[in-house]
């Protein structure tokens, strides 16, 4: 195994990617969904922002039939995700101007046909897909110091022009695998990981400021979420 593959092989991670639409929708109990929730505890509704408005029904992610999920959501089968028309900036606490919820095997979940009829969304169901090779970006993405000086001595060696001839962060809606930064990366926080994001997406008419995406990671010991998210 030459210097280059033994590099990959250490970073490489397997992900999910979800393809928004192009096939008809189940609006069953395991289907994903972007711009649309419809499972709730039989208390639920949509939450509201802090000025009292309906927040925006985002995302709904359901992991019973999915290949691969971080260990992290071992015992977690939905993850629903609301937003409020302003997004905050900064690395955010879960409740402030944005509301993840999130069910384990044993919570008792209710299809409810509820929306906020001020929404711009456009609801797609999500069809997922694996993705074999994800790599970290480089600017603050998930390389240790250390691996990024193996990196440049390749580069310096002349075996490679630079990073992305051997690496590539998959974009779009995905579980698992690396952030996919517009930005240099920021640090969520200490034992908090990056599980899953959200970008923007024309078929559902979400523009994250300007064609962003949205991170959301979880900790490890307390099962906090961190929200952050940054454009070009």
């Amino acid at each position: 195994m030459n210097e280059v593959e033994k590099i990959k092989q250490q970073i490489v991670r397997k992900a999910i990617e979800f393809k928004t639409g192009g096939f008809r929708p189940t609006n069953s109990i395991s289907e994903s969904w972007i711009g649309k929730v419809y499972l709730y505890k039989e208390d639920e509704e949509i939450p509201k922002d802090k000025n009292g408005n309906l927040m925006l029904p985002l995302f709904q992610l359901c992991l019973e039939d999915i290949e691969i999920r971080p260990d992290i959501l071992a015992d977690t089968m939905v993850i629903t995700v609301f937003i409020a028309e302003e997004l905050p900036m900064d690395i955010t606490a879960n409740g402030d101007e944005w509301v993840l919820r999130e069910y384990k095997k044993s919570d008792k979940l209710i299809i409810k046909e509820l929306n906020n009829p001020d929404s711009g969304l456009k609801p797609f169901p999500l069809k997922p897909s694996k993705i074999e090779e994800d790599y970290p970006v480089w600017d603050g993405g998930g390389l240790t110091s250390e691996m990024e000086n193996e990196i440049l001595k390749l580069e310096d060696s002349g075996i490679i022009e630079g990073y992305y001839d051997i690496a590539a962060n998959k974009y779009g809606h995905k579980l698992g695998g690396y952030p996919s930064f517009c930005q240099p990366g920021v640090y969520f926080g200490n034992d908090f990981e990056f599980v899953f994001q959200i970008a923007s997406d024309d078929k559902a008419n979400l523009n994250i400021v300007d064609s962003g995406t949205m991170y959301f990671a979880k900790n490890a010991k307390t099962e906090e979420w961190n929200f952050y998210c940054d454009f070009y």
